[in-house]
Order: C-alpha cells, then sequence, then structure tokens
C-alpha cells in the first residue's frame, strides 16, 4: 500500500508531533511504501522569509532523519525538488470548481485567524491535490480537519478522470482513531499555536523548566493523588510500557509525594527516551550534506515513481506533441 504524508517544515518539533503523527509514519515503514516530503511550497503561504524557509527545510529533513525516517525503506524529498507537482497544480486547477475551494475548511480558518488572503491559500488544496495524485498515493493519513483536503483530491480527479479515462488512483484518507492526543502544559492538545510545548530537542534545563510549569492541581504532598486526568501521567504514560505504567499509578495513590516529584520523573523518562535520536540527530547536524544526499536521492526516487503519470496527463491533455 502506497501512504503519502505531507510535513510542513515550521520549527522545533514537540512531543505532540512526535506521537500524533511521526512515529506511526515511522512505523509504517515496516508495512507500506511511505511516500513523505517536506512541503515548503506549503509552507510558503505563511512564511515569506526565504532564509528562514531555508533553514527550517533542512531542518525538518535533520529531525526526521534523526527520529527514524528511513530513505532505504521510504520515498524522502523536499516538495520543490519535484517540479511536476506545481505542473500537475495548474493543470488539475482547470478541473476544480471555485465553489469547491470556496468550500474549504482551511481557508476560512485561516483568513478568520488574521492569515492575508491570497491566491495561493486560497488554491492550497489544489496543490495538496497535485501533491497526492501525482505519485499514485492509495492512503494519506490525515486529522480530523485535513479530511476535506483528501476529499476535495478525490473530486478533482475523478473529474479529471471522466474526461481522459482512468489515469489517477482515487486516494483515501485515514484518521488512526488510536494515535494519542497529547496534552500540552496546559491540558490542552499540545499546538505550537497555544504555546503549550514540549520540544523534543531541547536543551536539558529548558526542557526541564517547562516541564515544571505543567499544570497540576493542589493536593498535600501525602495525600493520594489522582493519575487519570493528571497532565504529567497522561504525557509520561506515552513513553512506558504497562508495568511502568502501573508502578506509577501506583506512586500517585500511595501518596509522599508531590506533583513535583513526578514532573522529575517526565523530565527523566523524556531525556532518556530520547537521547539514541538526540545522538543520531547530533551526526546529521554535523554532516549537513549527507542530509542534502539523502533529499536529493528520494528526489530523484519521487520523480521516477511521478513521470509515468505526468506523461500521460501530457498526452491525454495534448501538453506533449
Amino acid at each position: 500500500m502506497r501512504v503519502l504524508t505531507g510535513i510542513q517544515p515550521s520549527g522545533d518539533l514537540h512531543i505532540g508531533n512526535y506521537f500524533g503523527s511521526i512515529l506511526p509514519m515511522i512505523e509504517s515503514q515496516n508495512d507500506h511504501e511511505v511516500f513523505a516530503f517536506i512541503a515548503n511550497y506549503h509552507a510558503m503561504t505563511s512564511l515569506g522569509e526565504g532564509e528562514r524557509l531555508r533553514h527550517l527545510t533542512l531542518q525538518a529533513a535533520t529531525d526526521f532523519l534523526a527520529l527514524g525516517m528511513d530513505p532505504t525503506k521510504s520515498t524522502f524529498w523536499v516538495q520543490s525538488d519535484v517540479k511536476e507537482v506545481l505542473e500537475l497544480y495548474w493543470i488539475l486547477s482547470g478541473f476544480t470548481p471555485m465553489g469547491l475551494l470556496e468550500r474549504a475548511h482551511s481557508y476560512k480558518d485561516k483568513t478568520a485567524r488574521g492569515i492575508a488572503s491570497n491566491h495561493s491559500l486560497f488554491s492550497y488544496p489544489v496543490l495538496m491535490a497535485a501533491d497526492i495524485l501525482l505519485f499514485g498515493s492509495q492512503v494519506v493519513p490525515v486529522g480530523k480537519d485535513q479530511i476535506q483536503h483528501v476529499e476535495i483530491a478525490r473530486d478533482i480527479a475523478l473529474k479529471f478522470n471522466n474526461q481522459y479515462g482512468e489515469i489517477f488512483t482515487m486516494p483515501e484518507f485515514r484518521v488512526d482513531e488510536n494515535v494519542a492526543t497529547v496534552p500540552g502544559i496546559d491540558g490542552q492538545k499540545m499546538s505550537k499555536s497555544y504555546g503549550n510545548t514540549i520540544t523534543i530537542f531541547g536543551e536539558e534545563k529548558s526542557q526541564l523548566k517547562t516541564i515544571k510549569k505543567i499544570v497540576t492541581e493542589v493536593v498535600g504532598m501525602e495525600e493520594p493523588k489522582e493519575f487519570e486526568n493528571c497532565n504529567v501521567y497522561n504525557i509520561v504514560k506515552l513513553f512506558l510500557n504497562e508495568n511502568e505504567r502501573i508502578a506509577l499509578q501506583e506512586r500517585y495513590l500511595s501518596g509522599g509525594e508531590g506533583h513535583g516529584h513526578f514532573k522529575l520523573y517526565l523530565a527523566d523518562v523524556l531525556w532518556e527516551y530520547f537521547r539514541p535520536y538526540r545522538e543520531r540527530r547530533a551526526y546529521y547536524e554535523a554532516h549537513q550534506e549527507d542530509v542534502r544526499e539523502v533529499l536529493k536521492a528520494g528526489a530523484a526516487k519521487a520523480t521516477a515513481v511521478a513521470m509515468p503519470i505526468i506523461e500521460k496527463i501530457r498526452s491525454v491533455t495534448g501538453i506533449q506533441y
């Protein structure tokens, strides 16, 4: 099964990113044909500073390789390195009714938050459709807020196929209900937009300082503590096996420890869990040319898959003469 995922280069990764999307993607490399790209064209809708986009693109590639993206198992590239996606974007624009884009939730949400309305933001779903359709993607893992984009891709593909024949694979979205929703330090869903994140690759002292800010109930030191609704417990349990979770639950129920002790425990667990990933990241940070070579090779693999599809499209549309 061919699975496609796009990753915007948006800055420091946090543990909500890790459990919500990165870990499932890394694990799927063993069972599926994973196509994963860094969506730098998409990032331009909200990031206008060229040098920062360049930096964040390489940072995202470095982070994902450190966390287990395996270029021998998967196809991993930067969106702008396969220019055919823009060619397809333009062709698909002719099969996209204006009303379809006007109903897009993401456009309404972003403009409501003050992001400037422009053509790239408005036509974002068409570029996403090109990303999906160019590589014959069968499954696109998404959050619930992105389901509509896959549905738009299907609508566009259907219109194109109705005119020119069965060229595009009809993609399916996949929402994994079992994927963890990680609470932030304030108890809301962990998100950069809420400013409540714990970064994966932060400095140890800075990470501990953030963890100490996690909101917890006020309970006396000797009293038993509730673990089910404790933000600290609901973060740390993601790193623990069943026996470790049970042992921690017993510590909560026994009393004699404050939430500060559990915060220190979380800091230790998190730091040790990501130790091998930090070491791998340090290597890639010191060898950025290796990262560029991985991305170059990934773009070549992605292009090889895209070309038979784009050549069919050029032929049926009359572009190729």
